[in-house]
């Protein structure tokens, strides 16, 4: 199941391979494989060994992410008054939903550039590194916000705490710039474990999927925690730790699991051994059936991506203030930190992604599987299923505070939907896409992610319309139902009204993919 390495055949010729440094960052040598390593694609039993590997890279990566996206609009909405034990930014709920929105826009705007360079000079491993290593960098900068001053009882601006402001915007910059270069290349890497045909790839990007949620379910729970309960800099601070992690895991076992996997167009070119890829497919004129995949690319990234998204990424604002301040969070008289239900996603794909990989398994062996675009509407239809639970999560806190099984509900049922939508996607675009453009349309495949969060984030700003104002004047804005309710109604219609439109073009796009299943 796994691939051997000779050490005596690395590179310099003293039994050490470069890479086996994990500070080691040569620019020269960096990517040399020994020559007696088998391709990893070519290894048929069971998942290829270098899986784990990026599991374990990713998991990280996605701990650090998702345990500074679980603090982030609280840590902007808490309070700057003096008697305020852990002080925040003191903005309003709009405000922060608005910069959550531009941040997570970013995050998944600058993938496609750093797809490119990738695919063009990079390599996806080395970009892997370069990014991975700015986050955490990213990370550090927003813990240290915590250094400079704020005026008590004000909302932290350039005028009142220019010192916290910069630092907090410099600091997402950089997750913002490494997310680039790092995040389309490990989904990359993933599918180049795997030869063209072979049936293993769908249930590899649901283990891997594993991967990435179980670094969020640790996250909110070990980051979140230490945010709200010790400290705002402590929480980005564990962030910034899980992806340092992340990075010297990867750079420690690579040399043995992925010898041949992220190399740059120039050094693939100068690779004559087994892992090289095949030249004639790197520079062949894309034809009639490149065209057509490529566009299922992007009907399903614009339409199923961005409806499911943008509904789904309330989970970092609206419904995370909706815990945070509607919900009863008390169990055997321990209020647990709101952020702790930002682990319920993780946990349920953690448990259920397993079921669902094997699902796929048995409906193909019977010829029933549904196509991708089919499973895509699935996804939606299990995401507007879920706000029907908040529509009564919502009716309820008008007399108090809402039970904690709605959120509980909402979370599960969104995070089926998300196993039939977000894995598959992965693996579709990586069987899709012409190889030399594997890295730049999982960047913009990405990009739909960037505008799902976007209006993800300006729809939670819209949300505040809802609620009537603190001097009791009536809410600006109703739909069907008075509040909140009315505004995850919306939730349940749009994701359920796409879903539908999915369904009635799905065979066309399943001709459009040309026998890709």
């Amino acid at each position: 199941m796994t691939g051997g390495t000779n050490d005596s055949a690395s590179p310099g010729g003293n039994g050490t391979h470069p890479e086996s440094n994990p500070l080691h960052l040569s620019d020269v040598e960096l990517d040399k494989e020994p020559s007696n390593v088998p391709p990893p694609q070519e290894l048929q039993t069971g998942q290829p060994a270098g899986l784990w590997v990026l599991f374990i890279t990713e998991m990280w990566e996605r701990f650090s992410y998702y345990g500074m996206r679980a603090l982030l609009v609280l840590y902007l909405i808490a309070s700057t008054a003096e008697t305020e034990s852990n002080p925040g930014f003191g903005w309003s709920e709009a405000n922060a939903a608005i910069l959550y929105a531009v941040y997570t826009w970013a995050v998944y705007l600058t993938p496609i550039f750093g797809g490119w360079l990738a695919d063009r000079f990079l390599g996806t491993h080395r970009s892997m590194l370069i990014g991975g290593w700015i986050i955490a960098a990213g990370h550090i900068v927003l813990a240290m916000t915590e250094m400079f001053g704020i005026t008590a009882g004000e909302a932290v601006t350039l005028q009142t705490g220019p010192g916290a402001l910069c630092s907090f915007i410099a600091g997402l910059a950089l997750i913002v710039i490494g997310t680039g270069f790092f995040k389309p290349c490990v989904s990359v890497m993933v599918g180049q474990l795997y030869g063209k045909d072979d049936p293993r790839r769908d249930s590899g990007f649901t283990i891997f999927y594993m991967g990435i949620n179980l670094g969020a379910f640790l996250s909110p729970l070990i980051a979140g925690t230490l945010g709200q309960k010790v400290g705002w800099h402590w929480g980005f601070g564990s962030a910034a730790v899980g992806m340092i992690l992340g990075l010297l895991c990867y750079q420690f076992l690579r040399p043995k699991y992925l010898s041949g996997i992220g190399l740059s167009p120039k050094e693939v070119a100068a690779n004559g051994t087994a892992s090289a890829v095949d030249q004639a497919e790197l520079q062949r004129p894309l034809t009639k059936v490149d065209t057509q995949r490529i566009a299922v690319i992007l009907i399903l990234a614009l339409v199923g991506n961005i409806f499911f998204w943008a509904a789904f990424e309330q989970a970092g604002s609206s419904l995370n203030v909706f815990a945070d301040q509607n919900t009863d969070r008390t169990i055997m008289g321990y209020e647990f930190p709101s952020t702790w239900y930002q682990s319920v996603n993780a946990l349920t794909i953690v448990i259920c992604a397993p079921f669902f990989s094997m699902l796929w398994v048995w409906l193909a062996k019977r010829n029933a599987n549904p196509s991708t675009p089919m499973k895509f509407a699935w996804g939606l239809w299990f995401l507007g299923l879920a706000f029907v639970a908040m529509v009564f999560g919502a009716l309820q806190a008008r007399d108090g505070l809402a039970g904690p099984h709605w959120l509980l509900i909402t979370y599960v049922l969104c995070t089926w939907g998300e196993l039939c939508l977000s894995p598959v996607g992965l693996s579709m675009v990586t069987k899709l896409a012409p190889l030399r453009l594997q890295s730049l349309m999982m960047g913009v495949w990405f990009l739909s992610f960037s505008a799902a969060n976007l209006l993800g984030g300006l729809m939670a700003a819209f949300s505040t319309k809802f609620k009537p104002g603190a001097d009791g004047s009536p809410a600006e804005i109703s739909f069907v139902i008075d509040g909140l309710p009315g505004f995850f109604l919306l939730l349940v219609l749009l994701p359920t009204v796409a879903g539908v439109l999915l369904a009635i073009v799905s065979p066309v796009l399943k001709r459009m993919m040309h026998g890709i299943k």
